[in-house]
């Protein structure tokens, strides 16, 4: 796309748009976590139910990212981010009529699917809409709304359930997708990728993949880790994701060229991405029902208490961004992932079934100022990591991820919550929760060896720097 394009696009309308669609798409994962209980109240379920409100979400998001981001190269990526907004709002409404625990799984997996479509163009719309000199400052923006959907999500879910009804936590995606769509279509500038023909195969290697895996582990404490649909979506999953990075070696136009993998900086901040995301979901899954169903606290109550956890973003993000300017993003999400592992460990030591609340306080500080350090630079390496023409790929690649580890985190943590405890009563609840929370510590530690395998700023430039410009002007 031309610059004289970009610009009659508006870069200030792009961050507006692309920031609010990308807000919508990373509240869902986490709006419904202080909702879990009046859910399940409402319309019954067991915990392998609950997992799939959130995983149906996460999974459907996961594995059609990149799909997204191709289509929308394909066939123009605001007209794809368009329908992707409209598949959302449409789906954001079932959910909120659900009449079932079922029809609401459906639903939710649905959003995700819009969310799939519309979530990894809102980057690449900005990249191609802001000024390469003012990119730096628009992501850090992006970045930080996005942080906000995170630090407002249990709090927003937890008010509106308690105040009014677990249902608009999805009709407030409503109003917000009505609007945008019709600013997007005036505001936003057209623009496409190459021209390669989509990958078929290599979306459904994977999606094919990723289902069977996440079904096997959300599935195995309910249905046994020996029944036969468990082992054959565990074993049939592994073989797919195989078959997905054989044929991906090969391939002419392949969804997610392995060649990528190669550069240390591409490697180390997807498989920290991956690993962060595991560990963080799994623990808000779990804490957020430790508040309400073991601690008493009302749904808005457990949001707030969580606030300084999720909220710290929004008051760290500026200075991490600073800091990344300074001293390279790699030192900084190193550290804040070490922090939160901290923080995780901690909070598994000092709950028990009537643990004070500023017991639990440091824990939850320390979380989230190591989860803020992460945010704030975590896209600029990921785009930074790869040629101008391979930022879109490179941006559906990371979120892709990022989903997978937060559906893996809810299905393995779940699955260790239920081995060691359960809801019987508050002390079955904690004696489940601590090992998952330590299970979490560790893989968010593992996250920030990830992160030190980055090479340093100067080398990843100087990497990324001979990028022959491949994308063709808007139609």
């Amino acid at each position: 796309m031309s610059q004289q394009t970009a610009r009659r696009g508006g870069a200030a309308w792009a961050l507006v748009i692309t920031s609010v669609a990308g807000f919508m798409a990373a509240l869902d994962n986490l709006v419904v976590t202080t909702a879990l209980p009046s859910i399940r109240e409402d319309l019954g379920g067991g915990l392998h139910d609950l997992e799939w409100t959130v995983s149906a979400y996460t999974l459907t998001f996961a594995v059609l990212l990149m799909f997204g981001a191709a289509l929308g190269d394909r066939f123009g990526r605001r007209r794809l981010f368009i329908a992707g907004l409209a598949v959302f709002t449409g789906a954001s409404a079932a959910a909120a009529m659900a009449p079932g625990i079922d029809s609401l799984i459906v639903a939710r997996a649905v959003q995700g699917a819009g969310a799939a479509v519309m979530m990894p163009l809102t980057l690449t719309l900005l990249t191609a809409a802001v000024p390469v000199a003012k990119r730096g400052i628009a992501y850090g923006i992006w970045g930080a709304v996005n942080g906000l959907a995170v630090a407002s999500g249990p709090l927003v879910g937890g008010t509106l359930t308690e105040h009014i009804s677990w249902q608009w936590i999805f009709w407030l995606n409503v109003p917000l997708g009505l609007a945008l769509i019709p600013l997007a279509r005036l505001r936003l500038a057209e623009s496409h990728g190459t021209g390669a023909p989509l990958d078929v195969p290599g979306t459904l290697l994977a999606s094919g993949g990723l289902f069977g895996i996440v079904y096997g582990l959300v599935r195995g404490p309910a249905d046994g880790w020996t029944s036969s649909l468990v082992l054959t979506g565990l074993f049939a999953g592994g073989a797919l994701l195989v078959g997905f990075i054989l044929y991906s070696t090969r391939a002419k136009n392949p969804m997610l060229p392995m060649r990528l993998f190669r550069s240390r900086a591409f490697s180390g901040i997807n498989a920290a991405s991956l690993l962060m995301f595991l560990g963080m979901f799994g623990s808000i899954f779990l804490l957020s029902q430790y508040m309400q169903g073991v601690l008493g606290y009302s749904p808005t109550e457990a949001g707030l208490r969580m606030l300084p956890w999720t909220g710290m973003p929004m008051l760290v993000a500026p200075i991490a961004g600073i800091l990344a300017d300074r001293i390279g993003g790699r030192p900084v999400v190193a550290a804040g992932l070490f922090l939160q592992a901290l923080g995780l460990g901690y909070m598994a030591v000092v709950a028990t079934a009537d643990a004070s609340y500023v017991s639990q306080l440091p824990a939850l500080i320390v979380s989230g100022v190591g989860m803020a350090l992460f945010f704030a630079p975590a896209s600029h390496l990921v785009m930074s990591s790869v040629r101008p023409s391979e930022q879109g790929i490179a941006s559906g690649a990371n979120n892709a991820l990022r989903e997978v580890g937060g559906a893996l985190g809810i299905a393995v943590m779940g699955s260790i919550f239920a081995a060691q405890g359960g809801y019987e009563t508050g002390q079955t609840f904690v004696d489940g929760m601590r090992p998952a929370l330590m299970t979490g510590s560790a893989v968010v530690a593992l996250a920030g060896v990830a992160a030190l395998l980055i090479p340093t700023r100067r080398r990843t430039e100087r990497q990324a720097e001979p990028a022959p410009v491949l994308e063709t002007a808007a139609h």
